[in-house]
């Protein structure tokens, strides 16, 4: 086979794809609407509205109502530096006084490059950090206890020296917590392009996993993968979601923090996923969310209920073969943000 004729069976396959898609969704709303038809009149119960206490433990369930509900979205949760509350050094200031709502943050200023270094028991997660005082903010992903941070100065090559370090005992408000607010993987707020087109989606959601599928929907119609992009990138690149949205295209990492960005603002749980995929050992980026709704299923996809649950929207809007979305044997998750 040829060249061309490659292309050919490529355009035609993703062509297939996007039908099935379009075929899936449409068998999807219309159960929707008959499952809506046949509760209308009963009342559902919610836990998550309004930013209770557990934050996102209950993330997603549907609103009551006599008229047949919505769904509510959680109180807005955001993620930001407090210099009057870090304790600082050497030109470092680390803030751990919000590291139950699942995140630290930090800013230092230097002549040299910085990191900054999060490390729990075996797990240890490095980032690279501006020099000049601008504030970031990251996950505190893997879960409670004690946790040690650290601001590191390049000082030759490769080789970092500690500037500052602090430590925290962490005990999260809820599990859910890391994966409900913005950092610099997921950069957003509430005034963002993305989280108002996720609020859109929402207003005419009945419940969380419509939000799931509406943003799954859009980001396949509307965002190509940028080959030229992928092949230039330079270590430590973080991704803009108003960026990807606006320009339509991107590479994975770009696609999950884009979906993260949307999902989270809307009171949905989201992981952003660094890891492998088989059988080439790809490395590659994509989403987990959580909720406690029954199963949804578009494509070849399938949601579990009461779980996470991988979603892969870089294959996805691109027509990768389909058993690459749904079938958790291909991926080895790595890193969690």
């Amino acid at each position: 086979m040829n060249g061309c004729e490659q292309k050919d069976r490529i355009s035609r396959e993703r062509k297939r794809f996007r039908e099935r898609a379009r075929q899936a969704l449409f068998v999807l709303l219309t159960v929707l609407l008959l499952l809506a038809f046949s509760a209308c009149g009963g009342s559902a119960s919610s836990e998550a509205a309004g930013g209770s206490a557990d934050g996102g433990a209950k993330a997603g369930a549907e609103a009551g109502s006599d008229k047949g509900g919505g769904y509510k979205v959680p109180k807005y949760k955001g993620a930001s530096f407090h210099e009057d509350e870090a304790s600082s050094s050497a030109g470092a200031s680390i803030d751990t006084s919000r590291t139950s709502d699942g995140y630290v943050a930090v800013s230092a200023t230097s002549s040299s490059r910085l990191k900054f270094q999060v490390v729990k028991g075996e797990d240890t997660y490095n980032y690279d950090i501006s020099s000049d005082g601008e504030p970031s903010v990251f996950p505190l992903q893997c879960g409670d206890g004690t946790y040690q941070f650290r601001v590191m100065e390049n000082i030759t090559g490769s080789k970092y020296a500690e500037l500052y370090s602090t430590s925290a005992d962490v005990q999260l408000s809820d599990e859910f917590q890391p994966f409900l607010r913005p950092s610099d993987y997921v950069d957003y707020s509430e005034d963002s392009a993305c989280v108002k087109k996720a609020a859109e989606i929402s207003a005419k959601a009945g419940s969380a996993m419509d939000v799931v599928s509406g943003v799954y929907e859009l980001i396949c119609s509307d965002v190509t993968y940028d080959k030229e992009k992928a092949a230039t990138v330079q270590t430590g690149y973080l991704p803009t979601p108003d960026e990807t949205l606006s320009s339509g295209k991107g590479i994975c990492f770009d696609y999950a923090s884009l979906a993260a960005a949307m999902l989270r603002s809307q009171g949905i749980p989201t992981k952003v996923i660094f890891g492998y995929v088989a059988p080439d050992n790809l490395y590659h980026a994509w989403n987990m969310f959580y909720t406690e709704e029954t199963g949804w299923v578009t494509v070849d996809y399938k949601v579990s209920g009461d779980s996470w649950n991988r979603l892969d929207l870089t294959f996805a809007s691109n027509g990768a073969d389909s058993e690459f979305i749904g079938d958790g044997s291909h991926y080895s998750d790595v890193y969690f943000y």
